[in-house]
């Protein structure tokens, strides 16, 4: 029975998401004039220059916070353990499509973000929220496919939040510490940040997105140098494997071109959640006089996400040969052992558990949070204080459960979100591109 769920769910992944994602991205990339190119500098300006400028307008926490709450989830255990997994069940080839997702995934993001502040609405305790849910039924008129995404994000974050905690517990076995314990400890650690509510996680996330992502960034930078002399290899392993089939070697065990597409779409587009709608989620409470502004902050996740650490991420165990070696069902430990043979197994495993941890806790309190709006949404308030129970309880299940059946639910889940968020921004893409053109418009004026 489950080989059948899986075949359906590698079925839906090679063809139908695949179509969707880079169809949609490339339409939006068109609708919006490939903005995300022409006006790199203006977006690297306008985020990165301007991490801690205040905004003026309606809502609930700053655009950085926004920011770093949604890398919060985009930057997690999908950088470090599901980019060896992509390439331990796709080959290195699949890296090379992880990379074209992110590209239109830009159009797509900047998009959701413009509609999910566009559509928010400020609920029983005066916050504000949205996300998909809200444009496709107030936006799009479909109430009905506001309600399927809603559905399938609510189920959809329990094998989410179980794939962070088996990540966390496969590197942190590494170096001996027992699973339970290390569910306990991140259950206890999550439990007392959601329960703070969104301008509690806003603050956390401000200070431990960054400083997490630049200390793994530097040591995987480390353990790449020391292994200079296979970059070139690794660029030609991903280009040509991106095309052609992979062959078999050591724990690897080989892929076919169909199989590389696949995983890199599905780990990409979980990765950066670009076609997903789910960062809107926390978009939709940022300060902002513009949609479009904010939406200018997907852009900056997608770079600092998939073109920077799950990049980083491939190469680190790509040009240590880490991934030749170990099967799909060890591919979590995968970076704590290429960083330990570097580094030792003492330093190494040590700093990438600590690094493993910030990853999952930074993450998990944000997919939490992004699971409850949607009980929320469906069922009220109330429902949304049940579900943060439940979602923390599937910590417990990640930590106990084995990894690759997680994700096979995983991909199931994700595929009727996308499917339903899809068709709420290409049915939007006329709004998109007026309140686009109409913020860059300003920008024009303000610059005369």
């Amino acid at each position: 029975m489950f080989d059948i769920f899986k075949q359906i769910t590698d079925w839906l992944w090679l063809y139908p998401i695949l179509i969707i994602l880079v169809g949609g991205g490339i339409i939006m990339s068109v609708t919006l004039r490939f903005f995300q190119i022409t006006k790199f500098p203006f977006i690297i300006r306008e985020t990165f220059g301007k991490i801690f400028k205040k905004s003026s307008g309606s809502g609930t926490i700053t655009p950085f916070q926004a920011a770093t709450s949604a890398l919060a989830s985009t930057i997690g255990a999908a950088n470090i353990v599901g980019v060896p997994l992509a390439i331990a069940t796709g080959g290195p080839g699949a890296i090379f499509w992880m990379w074209l997702i992110a590209i239109f995934g830009c159009a797509l993001k900047y998009s959701e973000i413009i509609l999910g502040i566009k559509y928010r609405v400020k609920n029983e305790e005066g916050e504000y929220v949205g996300g998909p849910m809200y444009y496709l039924k107030n936006g799009a008129k479909m109430p009905l496919l506001g309600t399927l995404f809603a559905f399938f994000l609510m189920i959809e974050i329990a094998p989410s939040i179980a794939t962070q905690s088996a990540s966390i517990v496969q590197t942190a076995a590494t170096i001996n510490i027992n699973p339970i314990v290390t569910g306990i400890v991140v259950i206890v650690i999550v439990g007392l940040v959601v329960y703070g509510g969104i301008k509690r996680i806003s603050k956390v996330t401000e200070k431990l997105v960054p400083i997490m992502a630049i200390a793994y960034f530097l040591i995987a930078v480390i353990a790449i140098l020391a292994n200079y002399k296979n970059i070139p290899v690794a660029f030609e392993l991903i280009f040509k494997g991106a095309f052609t089939p992979t062959a078999a070697v050591g724990g690897f065990a080989g892929s076919v071109i169909a199989a590389t597409i696949k995983a890199g779409a599905a780990r990409g587009a979980y990765s950066n959640e670009a076609g997903m709608g789910t960062s809107t989620i926390a978009h939709s409470a940022a300060v902002t006089d513009f949609p479009a502004r904010q939406g200018l902050w997907g852009i900056f996740e997608i770079i600092v996400d998939t073109l920077g650490i799950c990049t980083i991420t491939a190469f680190l165990v790509l040009t240590t040969g880490i991934w030749s070696t170990v099967g799909s069902d060890k591919a979590a430990a995968m970076p704590s052992m290429a960083i330990q043979s570097v580094l030792g197994a003492k330093f190494g495993g040590g700093f990438l558990t600590i690094c493993m941890l910030m990853f999952v806790l930074s993450t998990l309190i944000v997919v939490i949070f992004y699971g409850e709006k949607q009980a929320e949404y469906l069922f009220g308030l109330k429902a949304s204080k049940v579900a943060r129970v439940v979602y923390l309880a599937f910590i417990m299940v990640g930590a106990l459960c084995k990894l690759d059946n997680i994700v096979v639910l995983l991909d199931f889940t994700l595929a009727g979100v996308i499917g339903t968020n899809m068709i709420g921004v290409i049915k939007l893409r006329k709004e998109v591109r007026e309140e686009s053109d109409a913020f860059f418009e300003s920008e024009k004026i303000k610059a005369k």
